[in-house]
């Protein structure tokens, strides 16, 4: 009776302790990193010079699983039903804090399916870049050709960060361009190249590149100062008073009920990556601040970031469908 006792109570503390085992042993595979956006896009770009770091502090391996689609609901949706144990992870632009003022009909809460494990980066802004083949040279050509009412814009999608450049933008100049929305920044930045259409906003990691070989013309910056890398690109605001939009973050986010030192450690490697001198400077050259912060500061932030964005969606116009 009394070993019957004793082999309950001691098959009770191994489930009871079982969470903290598996965390004591994470990782003991690879690890998938879900970016709910397609390939070649600001997020994708990122995450694949990042990560090779943060493989080396984890001892395993990231496999990223692009699932582009509905603004990165899709991605975001896989990512809340896996099983939490910190082997499905979700790196997302802060569309994702954008989606529930601009869906009426959400499939998940970002707040409780979700736990927020690290911000990676603060976007400083977004370059804005044309077809070379246009003759669009300066902010304020754009205003004047507008006025033809020919001119469209691509984005990564309804109520990215992208198209809520391009709608305050034009609030804010008074002038009216097409939204022409893809999915997700590749797709976006290739309409443009291609003559699809004449106006896109990437960030530096996508924009740049395509810029200095002569594939784009950048003729801006949404930010409050000009891009170190680009010093000759002014910003829009030089034009049009008044004028700053930041390019928001990317993120980390875990299932709900991801064991807190999973989550920890996650983050830990993560900031570490971003020491990484040129993990660092690839994030600064193309406009962002490296960060990494604990799991309760970024839970912080991005909660004041859902009300921040829900208000900017508002002023642009962008209503819930």
């Amino acid at each position: 009776m009394h070993r019957f006792i004793y082999a309950a109570i001691g098959g009770l503390a191994l489930v009871l302790a079982g969470p903290v085992i598996a965390a004591e042993k994470f990782p003991d595979r690879p690890i998938r990193l879900v970016v709910p956006f397609p390939p070649g896009g600001n997020v994708d770009v990122f995450a694949r010079v990042l990560y090779r770091e943060v493989e080396k502090n984890l001892g395993t391996n990231f496999v990223i699983d692009n699932r582009g689609g509905a603004n990165g609901l899709i991605g975001a949706d896989i990512v809340k039903n896996a099983t939490p144990n910190g082997y499905t992870l979700l790196n997302v632009s802060f569309s994702f804090a954008v989606n529930p003022a601009i869906r009426k009909n959400m499939p998940f809460d970002i707040h409780k399916d979700f736990v927020p494990v690290t911000n990676v980066a603060l976007g400083l802004g977004y370059l804005l870049v044309v077809n070379p083949k246009t003759t669009i040279k300066t902010v304020q050509d754009l205003i004047d050709q507008s006025k033809n009412g020919n001119l469209r814009y691509s984005t990564a999608g309804v109520g990215n960060g992208q198209h809520l450049a391009g709608a305050l933008f034009s609030r804010a100049a008074n002038i009216k361009m097409l939204h022409v929305p893809y999915k997700g920044g590749g797709p976006a930045a290739a309409a443009v190249i291609s003559g699809e259409v004449q106006v896109h906003w990437p960030a530096g990691s996508v924009g740049i590149p395509h810029h200095k070989v002569g594939r784009l013309r950048a003729i801006a910056f949404t930010g409050e100062k000009r891009l170190d890398s680009l010093p000759d690109v002014p910003t829009i605001g030089e034009t049009v008073k008044g004028f700053v939009f930041d390019s928001g973050w990317h993120g980390v986010f875990a299932p709900a009920g991801t064991p807190a030192p999973i989550v920890r450690q996650v983050q830990q490697a993560i900031h570490k990556g971003l020491q990484v001198p040129y993990v660092n400077r690839h994030f600064t050259d193309n406009g962002y601040q490296p960060q990494g912060d604990p799991p309760d500061v970024w839970t912080r932030k991005f909660r004041a970031d859902v009300k921040r964005f829900a208000e900017a969606a508002r002023l642009a116009g962008i209503k819930p469908n």
